[in-house]
């Protein structure tokens, strides 16, 4: 009988979820161990096991933060970055722009690059954008320059020469002297092999990075899972949805930087609806995401690290990073972000959280600053004792004294006051990053519905959704390990770019398959083995381009490029096009355990009065007394109203009802919709 564990370890909390057979559903909920993050994971599966034999465990899906988190510390080996000659300086000069707060700051630093301009290299030869080569590969140079990284210590080496994309014998031939010499050697040409050399180079610089720390993790986390009995393949979730083994993550580590997100998003696609908004609030973060027609906006370019702006990510203030990615916007806004007064005496929430060591102040950890989830339990929305059968139990003295101690009285307000104004500014915060992937883009977020998930998601979407108009708010099975759950809906799959300019699109797209099948280890022609082609087109003489699925047609690649034109722009306009980059996604569809029909088991609806307490609503004048529900006791309320879970809760506010749905999902629907 046959399991899958999948295992998503954030900023506070590591989830983990067992999937049986038959579809029965067992979670785990533990305080992440940042030190050792298997510790954690190991706590978490061991929980879940419980009576399980390991051995009945078939796969193991992995979601990870540790490449982001390698990348924001700089806790990465030392990397020396070879290139062609007359472009070392591209690296250390770098691109940067200014968000709101450094616009008019004339002591402005811009940030530090990727590598230091002393370990940036250069080497005699030249190829063009059409492949051809201006000037030999000095062979005797490489040698010298590899010679030097040993010599200063360096264990790895970004390789990105210009427009190897078009030929890369001379990026192999470095790789091949190199490797003689240095443990890691990484080329841009085996990474991402697009045009625009600063991206490539930044890519590629950022996967030679990571690379060693992934790979030396997962080894660890092999080994220890191996310690309690479970021998079953371990897959990663890579940037864009897919899941890849941990050796492919090991080589391509940068596919996996925005690992940990992705599979929230994977979880709120399953729920059936054709446009959603994924609202994921963890405990460090909040993250949203549009999803049309069933599918998550993806993007092929992201940026690491950098300032917020808006909710987004600002280009040019971090690590650009070209790998296909599902396209979100995230915010420091999570249940354990710190709250704090300025010393202009405004208040503020995040974007430093409190995580896991020592958490909010209510843990009862050590932790004294007041947080998100402090607010929340001051107000009523969470609750002690019910809190106690899930990840931990929680202190509302301790919440109480934080609040007074660090904003109430600080601020002149009294205690509800202070928290309910951290609350509000959370949801405003994540309001942001709606708006980002929403509004800002064009996109009515009306039509859509909300899907919220994570520990603190559902205690803040109702009020969220209200901001946009957004009148249903679909609450999830799981909710609070939503992330954990959606890893087992993931494929293995593995993506491959080229730009070609005037190409053969046949050749290209055979010779992109065929490397994605070796990636994944199987032939093209086995049962479960799909490829999708998919093109990148401009308007020929504009210098971006749109990805949109691939036809024999010309015409009609044309015209899905009109559409997307249309669709993300908002202009109708047609013309002469051209295709910069072709792009392939190889799958191979995994054994998934049936899903579950019914989440958790349903009870039937008591004809007594639910359990109730206080709760702090302003609509209703300040604290009223509320019917609190488990979601298996839920028929339809009407708000004010909470449902508990284990792991999470719902707040359901005036104006609202509440439902449960026979997927055991709650929907919340705003009166008058």
């Amino acid at each position: 009988m046959s399991h899958a564990i999948g295992v998503d370890v954030g900023g506070t909390f590591t989830d983990v979820v067992l999937s049986g057979p038959g579809g029965e559903i067992t979670v785990a909920k533990c305080l992440s161990t940042h030190d050792d993050p298997a510790e954690g994971i190991v706590t978490g599966v061991t929980a879940v096991l419980g009576r399980t034999a390991p051995s009945a465990v078939t796969r193991v899906v992995h979601a990870t933060t540790l490449a982001t988190n390698a990348v924001l510390e700089r806790r990465g080996g030392r990397v020396a970055y070879v290139t062609t000659r007359g472009f070392r300086s591209a690296i250390p000069l770098g691109r940067y722009a200014r968000v709101e707060e450094d616009r008019y700051d004339l002591r402005f630093d811009p940030p530090t690059p990727p590598v230091a301009a002393d370990d940036c290299f250069e080497v005699p030869e030249r190829v063009n954008s059409r492949g051809e080569v201006l000037q030999p590969l000095d062979e005797a140079a490489v040698a010298r320059v590899g010679e030097e990284i040993v010599r200063r210590g360096v264990t790895a080496v970004a390789v990105c020469l210009l427009h190897s994309y078009a030929n890369p014998s001379h990026e192999q031939r470095v790789a091949e002297i190199l490797r003689a010499m240095v443990p890691t050697v990484v080329i841009s040409s085996e990474v991402w092999p697009e045009l625009r050399e600063y991206e490539r180079a930044t890519t590629t610089i950022m996967s030679a990075y990571v690379g060693p720390v992934m790979a030396g993790y997962l080894r660890r986390l092999t080994a220890r899972l191996a310690g309690i009995g479970i021998t079953a393949p371990v897959h990663v979730m890579d940037s864009g949805g897919g899941v890849m083994s941990a050796e492919l993550a090991a080589r391509r580590a940068v596919a996996t930087i925005e690992s940990g997100p992705a599979a929230g998003v994977l979880a709120a696609a399953a729920t059936g609806y054709p446009d959603v908004i994924s609202f994921d609030m963890g405990g460090t973060t909040a993250k949203t995401c549009v999803i049309r027609g069933g599918r998550p906006e993806i993007t092929h370019e992201f940026h690491v690290g950098g300032k917020g702006s808006f909710g987004g990510r600002r280009a040019g203030t971090g690590v650009p990073v070209k790998t296909p990615a599902i396209d979100l916007a995230e915010v420091g806004a999570g249940g354990g972000s710190i709250a704090w007064v300025d010393p202009g005496g405004t208040l503020r929430v995040g974007p430093r959280s409190a995580g896991s060591e020592p958490g909010p102040a209510c843990y009862g950890l050590g932790g004294g600053e007041p947080t998100v989830t402090d607010a929340n339990l001051v107000l009523g929305y969470l609750d002690p004792a019910s809190f106690a059968a899930g990840a931990m139990p929680l202190s509302r003295d301790l919440a109480c004294k934080a609040v007074d101690q660090r904003l109430a009285g600080p601020l002149g307000v009294s205690r509800v006051e202070a928290a309910h104004a951290v609350h509000e500014i959370a949801n405003a915060s994540m309001g942001s990053a709606v708006h980002v992937v929403t509004v800002q883009r064009g996109i009515d977020p009306r039509g859509f519905v909300m899907v919220a998930f994570g520990g603190a998601g559902p205690m803040h979407a109702a009020r969220v959704a209200s901001r946009f108009g957004i009148s249903t708010v679909v609450v999830p099975a799981y909710c609070g390990v939503a992330s954990a759950a959606g890893l087992l809906s993931g494929d293995l799959s593995t993506d491959r770019v080229l730009s070609a300019l005037n190409a053969d699109p046949d050749r290209v797209f055979g010779s992109l398959a065929a490397a994605g099948a070796r990636d994944l280890g199987v032939s093209l022609d086995s049962p479960g083995v799909s490829v999708a082609r998919s093109a990148d087109v401009r308007f020929t003489g504009q210098a971006h381009e749109l990805t949109v699925p691939w036809s024999d047609s010309p015409a009609e690649v044309a015209g899905r490029f009109f559409a997307r034109y249309r669709q993300v722009y908002g202009i109708a306009q047609e013309g002469p096009t051209e295709i910069v980059s072709y792009r392939v996604r190889v799958t191979r569809s995994a054994h998934r355990p049936p899903e579950p029909v019914n989440g958790p088991a349903a009870a039937p609806v008591s004809a007594s009065p639910p359990a109730s307490r206080t709760a702090y609503f302003p609509e209703l004048g300040g604290y009223v007394e509320v019917p609190v529900f488990t979601r298996a006791s839920l028929g339809e309320t009407a708000g004010p109203a909470i449902v508990e879970d284990a792991e999470s809760t719902i707040v359901v506010p005036p104006g609202w009802t509440a439902r449960l749905a026979e997927t055991a999902a709650v929907v919340l629907t705003e009166a008058g919709a």
